[in-house]
């Protein structure tokens, strides 16, 4: 083949086609120069430059079929085209093809990829396996927190936390955003982004507008004097600081070491500790919980989930991470099926439903198929019964508290949902026995509460809250049927000051598979009957792993 054909065939297979996000193309007369590199006269034979500096650009050089692509004159004259985009990109892949054999470097680095050219999207990921600094976050995540209350001003809690989670969504989606911009500049790049970004979607979902409303509200408290100098150029210090770490903690959720943990609750964590002992907050559920969650329902990649108090996402998040590592990975069909179709959420707080949209878009979409209703309602039942897949699986953890309507949220989904359908909500324990026995032998009518797994009680401590999981099958009469009853006494996590909970022993994983291998074996059932408490659930087996010191995993007692 001659150069010109190899240089083709490459367009094609690596799909270097010109968007809206990028430059893209091949050819042999453009120089970098007028792809904006200026001064530069060197020509590269093909290239895709994203609008978003931090995203990855592409640079192709081409041969002929006859020459071997280990000749040090095409590697270093690819190096050189590389070294030219990195003055704009700090991550770029280098390709040299001959239209048989294919030579791959990430920023000068040879590494080894797949014989055939592939599409594009295939090189970018060779930066997405990159390990995941946790610890990195939460320093990240304090030092934008004290940024918004002291130097920005927000009070507000929520308001930080959709401010960040908004300038998240924006770096994602290609706002422009540097070091050296006013506050002004700043602010409004990234309403423009969300309006821009957030258009595409409104004939699907018109409530996302919410999400632009809520960001426009937020007021800045700066305090600075406009005609200090010195004031003004603190204020654009702190704002290239900020951008820096939002560029940072961008980086990792784009890594494909991210396992769909939940950046709100992150955010949650540290941002709380400025908030008044006073206030009532949102309990946010804790990632290990979303993930055994979803393995003890068996979430796969042909589920339809529904969140129907959906919070800021996190259900959501944890099950499109599942789905879509089942599905091949973010790229193929069937994961862009699950962002579009298999994924559905219900929040009434106005400003969590903002939350959740915003933690939805950063973690590459799913934003269409969120909805601002009260779950109780016939609106909300309407809802779910016109999604254009039925619901497969349901995951939730509604708010606790009577005013909210805790049991009559759950009594609404279990009725709205398809029969047959597995659902599996975490409550307060007692919140059955203190519910009208007339509603809960209603609901058992028609529908089998199947398991209930107590969680450990330090997992709600800062609301006081001991809590365990309630599997449901709805449609199926709770008859006389067997109900699985076991408790989680400890999880191994360890309270870390304005970082949560955490595993920091590295002891949950272990745990997880332990209870999930022993919540499908069943090791030990009893029968409640259903005119006595439905918790009156009793088992005597203490259960130890080999080799372990620490009695963590216990059946025991439900209140």
């Amino acid at each position: 083949m001659t150069e010109d054909q190899v240089r083709d065939k490459a367009a094609r297979l690596l799909e270097l086609e010109k968007s809206d996000g990028a430059q893209a193309g091949v050819g042999q007369i453009t120089t970098f120069n007028q792809l904006g590199f200026l001064g530069r006269a060197d020509k590269p034979d093909g290239w895709y430059l994203p609008n978003d500096t931090s995203g990855v650009a592409l640079i192709l050089e081409t041969k002929a079929s006859k020459f071997d692509l280990d000749d040090s004159r095409w590697i270093e004259e690819l190096r050189k085209n590389c070294s030219i985009a990195q003055e704009r990109y700090k991550k770029v892949i280098g390709i040299l093809y001959n239209g048989t054999d294919v030579r791959c470097y990430r920023n000068h680095d040879k590494v080894e990829v797949s014989k055939k050219l592939e599409a594009k999207e295939y090189y970018f990921e060779l930066f997405l396996n990159q390990g995941i600094d946790k610890p990195r976050i939460y320093t990240l995540t304090a030092k934008i927190n004290n940024c918004l209350h002291s130097e920005f001003g927000i009070k507000n809690l929520y308001h930080r936390m959709i401010f960040t989670a908004c300038a998240l969504v924006a770096k994602r989606y290609g706002a422009f955003m540097q070091p050296g911009m006013d506050y002004s500049t700043f602010h409004n790049s990234i309403l423009s982004c969300l309006r821009k970004e957030l258009t595409s979607s409104k004939n699907k979902n018109d409530k996302l507008d919410l999400l632009v409303e809520v960001y426009s509200e937020i007021k800045m408290n700066i305090n600075l004097d406009p005609d200090s100098p010195s004031d003004q150029q603190r204020l654009l210090h702190t704002i290239g600081e900020f951008i820096e770490w939002i560029e940072e903690i961008s980086e990792s959720i784009d890594s494909n070491e991210w396992n769909g943990e939940d950046v709100m609750g992150i955010f949650f964590n540290e941002f709380n500790r400025y908030k008044a002992k006073s206030e009532s907050g949102q309990v946010f559920t804790p990632d290990h919980i979303t993930s055994f969650m979803c393995r003890i329902l068996e979430v796969n990649e042909n589920d339809v989930v529904l969140d129907a108090a959906c919070g800021s996402g996190a259900f959501l998040v944890k099950a499109m991470a599942i789905m879509t590592r089942q599905a091949g990975g973010f790229t193929t069909r069937k994961a862009k099926e699950v962002r579009q179709a298999q994924l559905y959420g219900i929040e009434f707080d106005r400003e969590i439903f903002a939350l959740a949209c915003a933690n939805m878009l950063i973690h590459k979409d799913g934003k269409t198929n969120l909805t601002h209703l009260d779950s109780r309602t016939e609106s909300s039942r309407r809802w779910i019964e016109s999604r254009p897949k039925e619901v497969t699986k349901v995951l939730m953890n509604p708010p606790y508290e009577n005013k909210h309507g805790c049991m009559d949220i759950v009594a609404s989904v279990l009725s709205a949902v398809p029969p047959g359908t597995k659902c599996a909500f975490i409550l307060p324990d007692k919140k059955l026995e203190k519910t009208s026995k007339k509603k809960i032998q209603n609901m058992l009518k028609y529908h089998r509460l199947t398991d209930i797994i107590k969680l450990p009680e330090k997992l709600f401590f800062k609301i006081g809250a001991t809590t365990s999981i309630f599997v449901f099958e709805t449609g199926v009469p709770q008859g006389g049927r067997k109900i699985f009853g076991a408790y989680i006494a400890d999880d191994s996590l360890i309270t870390i000051k304005n970082q949560g909970r955490q595993d920091v022993q590295g002891v949950w994983p272990e745990l997880e598979e332990y209870w999930v291998d022993c919540y499908f074996r069943k090791p030990m059932i009893v029968s409640v009957p259903v005119s006595g408490s439905i918790l009156n659930i009793i088992c005597h087996t203490s259960c130890q792993l080999p080799n372990s010191e620490l009695a963590l995993r216990t059946f025991g007692r439900l209140p």
